[in-house]
């Protein structure tokens, strides 16, 4: 194993020198309150905080950050907090993925133009974990993410509440007439009880087990509750082995490899994971160079059981139970002849290694393979005249009689529209309608916005409808639920075939043969598309200039093209003079 000496730390540059430019570096750290026998010839080490006093995941990290500095200081390394973008999703608006790539090209320049031998990086709520990573990533520095871990469970009336999934649920109730004010302000103030993440397999939980898949985190790291002293103890491990992880240079290019990415689309599979896991993952495996696709997706999926019951696509259980069966240790034990054991992980071991021991606790919660959940992966890719490039919808999460279904569109062009005929009860819709959103892509948006669990018209919930097939160029939450058919790509605002349908043309879902079309001939799609006008662009300055201009589609995993691997050579270390 490698050992660098203090002199070969990236920060020595900043630091020991004898020249005016160091002793500037050096007399300002002594300007805080440090002596050189607190910062020189050791590791210095980032911890990128995305705490906000708006970022409800994250509540607990203005105290947790301390937890990774007594780590480090305990190493033998000098921790420095630096703030990142929070990008909280409850708050955020239009939706923060418009912001996720600029997290990832904040964590990329704060690490590549300060004193960093190393980070730890602070996320969980949906968007910080691949914002991060991706940045790190580009960045090439020794780097641990700290997962902000699940809040716990819910509670009303005796019942117990999972994050999102519920609110849905009981949304539709209250427009049915079925729940007094009283009952939903109590559903309001125990769904969501401590700090910490959805505590449903929502992209929160789905993305810190992608990156605790990965090899990113502490084995098991991902699990945690928020709240559990087991996360003040894995803040300290953090912090303890960023130090060890400089001194060894194990960087994220040898952790972030195509048998790594692998491993995290099969767990994500196995655990039921939210449909934008396919976004980020592919956005985060295209940063470290791997070219994964939607096709290698869809594969994975077709042969890996769901084996978490865990909500939404499970039926009884939330995070806090998934922890105590064992956690994602014990998932992955359940299928590790399906992973590469031999991947390298932020430990120093192999993810074989890593599960050595680990025990599952409570089998119906982590299923054997043989009494999975669904006996298909979490998700399913479709194409076809209506998505040439690819959509996502969650099959385990929804109707089964809708996994084939025909029916009349109802379209519609802006969200406002789509709500203010859905709440009309004399909208002329039967159940086998199939309403379709556009313009909620990543430029249509913009950002993505999460507007794909289109809701039930209110006529239908009336009459005991609680699902339909939907169809949108948006995402939807992780904790959503339904049969929504999500990502058309391309986008209906770039002139994508979304563009093109119309209220009453014919829709075809075919999941087993992985199909949606129009049944519209090529002749009228023709004379249709020579007749579309490109909107007008939403922004004229500012980052949503940028954003427009460079975001990729939906397949493409939505990063901008500049930041992409295969764009141009990363930046070297900066000039100090």
């Amino acid at each position: 194993m490698t050992h660098k000496a203090p002199k070969d730390l990236r920060s020595a540059r900043w630091f020991a020198p004898d020249d005016l430019r160091s002793f500037g570096h050096r007399s300002r750290l002594m300007q805080l309150g440090y002596s050189e026998d607190d910062f020189r010839n050791k590791p210095m080490i980032g911890v990128l905080n995305t705490w906000s006093e708006l970022n409800t995941c994250h509540a607990h990290f203005k105290e947790r950050v301390q937890d990774v500095k007594r780590g480090v200081f305990q190493a033998g390394g000098f921790p420095v907090e630096m703030p990142s973008l929070s990008v909280d999703e409850s708050f955020t608006k239009p939706t923060s993925m418009l912001y996720r790539n600029m997290l990832a090209m904040e964590t990329e320049e704060m690490i590549r133009s300060h004193p960093l031998d190393g980070v730890v990086l602070m996320g969980g709520c949906d968007k910080t974990t691949p914002g991060l990573v991706m940045g790190a990533i580009s960045a090439g520095v020794p780097m641990i993410y700290l997962p902000a871990g699940p809040m716990l469970r819910g509670n009303y009336a005796g019942k117990i509440l999972g994050s999102g999934s519920d609110a849905w649920k009981y949304w539709d109730e209250r427009r049915a007439g079925n729940i007094s004010d009283e009952e939903w302000l109590g559903i309001q103030g125990g769904i969501a009880r401590s700090a910490g993440t959805c505590m449903t397999m929502g992209t929160a939980s789905t993305m810190t087990a992608i990156a605790d898949a990965m090899g990113l985190t502490l084995p098991g790291a991902s699990s945690i509750p928020a709240v559990d002293s087991g996360h003040q103890r894995m803040g300290a491990d953090c912090g303890r082995r960023i130090v060890e992880m400089v001194w060894e240079d194990l960087t994220p290019d040898r952790i972030v490899t195509e048998a790594a990415c692998r491993n995290a689309a099969v767990v994500a599979m196995a655990t039921g994971c939210s449909t934008n896991a396919v976004v980020h993952l592919i956005a985060m495996a295209r940063r470290a160079g791997v070219d994964l696709s939607l096709d290698d997706l869809d594969a994975l999926g077709r042969v890996t059981p769901l084996i978490a019951n865990v909500r939404p696509s499970g039926k009884d259980y939330l995070m806090e139970d998934f922890f105590y069966a064992g956690g994602l240790r014990a998932l992955m034990k359940q299928i590790e002849d399906r992973l590469d054991l031999s991947a390298l992980t932020i430990t120093g071991k192999t993810l074989g290694e890593n599960l050595e021991g680990a025990v599952v606790y409570n089998d119906d919660v982590i299923r054997p393979l043989s009494n999975p959940v669904y006996r298909e992966g979490s998700l399913a890719v479709l194409r076809g005249n209506l998505c040439p490039d690819g959509a996502v919808i969650k099959p385990a999460a929804c109707d089964p009689k809708f996994h084939y279904h025909e029916g009349p569109a109802l379209v519609f062009d802006s969200y406002p529209d789509m709500k203010a005929a859905i709440d009309d009860e004399t909208l002329e819709v039967t159940p086998d309608h199939v309403l379709v959103l556009r313009n909620a892509g990543p430029q249509g948006g913009p950002g993505f916005p999460e507007w794909g669990m289109l809701p039930i018209p209110k006529a239908l919930i009336k009459q005991g409808h609680r699902d339909m097939l939907r169809i949108s160029d948006a995402r939807m939450s992780g904790t959503s639920y339904g049969a929504c058919v999500l990502h058309v790509a391309p986008e209906s605002y770039v002139g994508g075939p979304l563009a093109l349908l119309k209220t009453g043309d014919i829709v075809r879902l075919d999941l087993a043969n992985r199909l949606l079309d129009m049944v519209v001939d090529e002749a009228e799609l023709e004379a249709r598309k020579a007749a579309w006008q490109a909107p007008v662009p939403r922004y004229e300055r500012g980052f949503g200039y940028l954003y427009q201009r460079h975001v990729t589609q939906a397949d493409k995993g939505c990063d901008f093209d500049f930041l992409q691997s295969d764009f141009g050579r990363t930046a070297g270390e900066p000039d100090i003079f």
